[in-house]
């Protein structure tokens, strides 16, 4: 049964309806994210969520200031889950930050309506900052300091969560599973020879790109630029 049905109403044997089950923030928020998991759900409705919760959308402004707060919620969850998948030990720092891009990506894919939210929303919250201590730790060991590790920190976090976010909104847009390949560009790339003569010499490669080949290789460069600056501070 899943978190949402547990908190909805039930009937008893006789048929009736049994008392709902007090709302709180973690049983909200599973539902969200049952609700964000759905195929072709690109946006939490908080009227649906209180359907589905079996209560009065206004009890989940208890929990919650604002669709805003809800939202951050739901994403620093994410964020937290990913930072919970990283195996590697702090020596192996690239790996470390391989891993979290990896299932940053994979769970913003899986719940698309809450990694879009990345593009604009800080959460301030517990995930997030676990997220910045490991970012910015594997920086550090890297030999980075100061302006530097700032600045490499930031490099990463936006390449990681602006293109998480927009790979996770074009699958949701196009019905694809997260594990599904994933075309970089929608399409042949047409151009006519005279007037773009490379576009169309490399129009087959440019459509076999994958999102997510694209997306470990941003990452890759910005280990390669935190490594070339360590070596020239050394």
């Amino acid at each position: 049964m899943t978190t949402a049905a547990k908190a909805g109403r039930r009937r008893n044997a006789g048929g009736a309806a049994a008392p709902r089950t007090k709302l709180d923030r973690d049983t909200i928020i599973a539902a969200g994210l049952e609700l964000a998991a759905e195929p072709g759900v690109l946006s939490i409705s908080v009227r649906e969520l209180g359907a589905r919760l079996g209560a009065d959308p206004t009890a989940i402004y208890r929990h919650f200031r604002s669709k805003e707060h809800l939202m951050q919620a739901l994403l620093d969850e994410l964020i937290g889950r990913s930072v919970r998948t990283v195996t590697a030990t702090p020596e192996e720092w690239r790996d470390r930050l391989r891993q979290l891009a990896a299932s940053t990506l994979d769970l913003f894919a899986q719940y698309p309506a809450v990694g879009v939210e990345a593009i604009v929303l800080t959460t301030h919250g517990p995930g997030e900052l676990d997220a910045v201590e490991l970012i910015l730790d594997a920086f550090s060991r890297a030999g980075l300091a100061d302006d530097d590790l700032v600045r490499h920190y930031a490099l990463a976090a936006s390449h990681v969560l602006s293109s998480a976010a927009g790979i996770a909104r074009a699958r949701g847009e196009r019905g694809a599973a997260p594990t599904d390949p994933s075309p970089w560009i929608e399409g042949p790339v047409l151009a006519d020879p005279r007037t773009h003569p490379l576009v169309t010499s490399v129009s087959a490669r440019l459509a076999a790109l994958e999102d997510r080949e694209l997306f470990m290789l941003g990452v890759e460069a910005v280990i390669q630029s935190a490594e070339r600056t360590a070596s020239a501070q050394s």
